[in-house]
């Protein structure tokens, strides 16, 4: 019997790798869409961004997937990778960059705990971009276990942040 293993609490997820069809139409969604930073190239093949002055959140290449089609939708692999915001007015910032560079959303929810919206990439990979709401805030069910749902969210409102 294999035993037991947790990973520590403290463990996060420190970074994405993403094989892409086209180097440049990746950089330019990652960097100049969503705003994070090239920290690195190697060659023509590959980049890496950052937020803030990290090593790099996200890498890209193309050493087995230049100029190739998306992976198939129902085909294992990635679903989304997501990225989360520190607060409720930075969502609503990227929503309305979002808005104002005409980038198709592909959804919208509120999930209890979070409030997220979704899109993909040039190469059809998913990305949700999200802000966690405060855990006294997260929705519980009488025994006390954690009640998460999907319903519709409130872009507007979303919006309102940003006149606050």
């Amino acid at each position: 019997m294999i035993e037991t293993y947790t990973v520590p609490e403290k463990t996060k997820v420190g970074h994405i790798h993403l094989k892409v069809s086209n180097l440049e139409k990746a950089i330019a969604f990652y960097g100049n869409v969503l705003g994070f930073k090239t920290t690195m190239r190697y060659g023509e093949q590959a980049a890496f961004l950052a937020a803030g002055n990290y090593h790099h959140h996200i890498g890209l290449n193309t050493w087995h997937s230049q100029g190739n089609h998306p992976a198939p939708i129902k085909a294992p692999g990635l679903y989304h990778t997501a990225f989360l915001y520190p607060t409720r007015k930075d969502l609503a910032t990227i929503l309305k960059r979002l808005i104002d560079v005409k980038y198709p959303l592909t959804g919208a929810a509120d999930h209890g705990v979070s409030e997220a919206i979704y899109l993909d990439d040039p190469d059809k990979n998913g990305v949700e971009l999200y802000w966690d709401k405060p855990i006294k805030e997260w929705p519980m069910t009488e025994s006390g276990a954690l009640d998460m749902y999907t319903k519709p969210l409130d872009l507007d409102n979303l919006l309102a942040e940003l006149n606050n």
